[in-house]
């Protein structure tokens, strides 16, 4: 019979080897890992404490907006946040209208549409599209405060910036506005689409075809550098994939076509440069013989391989800067 078996009752065979006393006592709970297992389960119930803690907080923003219809007296200016939350602009950046050289006919035509919507008759949503640096979105926060400067205060429009990459949350700007009593223009400046990006389609339901359509105290008015807002390869890919490529491109090109008013901005001559530049010079009181103005200015546009309003704007900073001069009006 082998060694360490013990005796069985009668009738029910071997048992089985006894165990170590050693084995026994290395299996036992130690005071170290009762401590740790009691400890996991409360790191974990306190881990999911604070995950619903953040859950309930953000359904709470979402359900209380952080502004209320009246607050929109408080300024004339406001950024779209995707929770909920219009943040105020005390001072916009912003050029004088009349400081926008070589853009006289779209000024006239944005000014109209602009002024028609305050005063509370039908306006086109706008698209100012074309060369880069060119005024497109000085034009806009220009003719806004224009529109503003003489109108009380319970009249103003507001102006609402949403950045292109909140494009999906507009229907819950635009809820949130319809509401108020105010009129509003919705900028999102820099407007494109590329890739496989969808959110374009949340534009289109606001602009037009929308159950709920555009509210009537809201208009949008969007630049870009693109007069169909898309990607050529983004069009070209989908001509190539579809069944029917003339519909492809048809869909992905109507975007556009929903914005009423397209607003050219092309390239500037050179003489609408230096208008531009001079301009500058006489508002904020720079003083330099118009000769050594010109020669410089045209060198600074050739450095930088282009003219247009942006680059005039720049070359001025740096001729204020070198001659002492803060660019504060006279």
């Amino acid at each position: 019979m082998p060694k360490n078996l013990s005796k069985s009752p009668a009738g029910k065979g071997p048992r089985t080897p006894a165990r170590k006393p050693a084995l026994i006592a290395a299996k036992r709970p130690t005071a170290a890992s009762k401590a740790i297992a009691k400890t996991v389960p409360d790191l974990s119930q306190e881990r999911i404490v604070r995950a619903l803690e953040t859950i309930a907080a953000h359904l709470s923003a979402q359900s209380n907006p952080a502004v209320e219809r009246e607050s929109f007296e408080r300024a004339d200016a406001y950024v779209w946040h995707p929770d909920g939350r219009l943040a105020a602009v005390p001072r916009v950046s912003r050029v004088e209208l009349f400081l926008l050289k070589g853009v006289d006919r779209m000024r006239d035509i944005l000014m109209e549409n602009t002024e028609r919507f305050a005063n509370g008759l039908p306006a086109n949503n706008a698209l100012l599209w074309g060369a880069r640096g060119m005024g497109k979105s000085s034009l806009v926060k220009a003719a806004h405060a224009s529109i503003n400067a003489e109108r009380k205060p319970a009249d103003k429009l507001k102006l609402i910036e949403i950045h292109r990459e909140d494009i999906e949350s507009l229907p819950a700007l635009m809820e949130q506005l319809r509401a108020s009593s105010f009129r509003f223009i919705v900028f999102c400046d820099d407007l494109s689409f590329d890739g496989n990006d969808a959110s374009y389609k949340s534009l289109k339901a606001v602009l037009e075809g929308g159950i709920e359509g555009r509210p009537e105290n809201v208009i949008l008015y969007a630049t870009s550098n693109r007069r169909h807002l898309l990607a050529r390869e983004m069009i070209e890919n989908e001509r190539s994939t579809a069944i029917n490529p003339g519909e492809a491109v048809e869909e992905k090109v109507s975007l556009s076509d929903r914005f009423g008013l397209w607003l050219g901005f092309h390239r500037c001559s050179q003489d609408e440069y230096l208008a531009m530049v001079r301009g500058y010079c006489s508002h904020f009181g720079i003083k330099i013989d118009d000769a050594a103005l010109e020669r410089e200015a045209l060198e600074w546009s050739t450095t930088r391989g282009s003219r247009s309003g942006r680059v005039a704007w720049q070359f001025v900073q740096e001729l204020a800067g070198r001659l002492g001069v803060k660019l504060t009006a006279k």
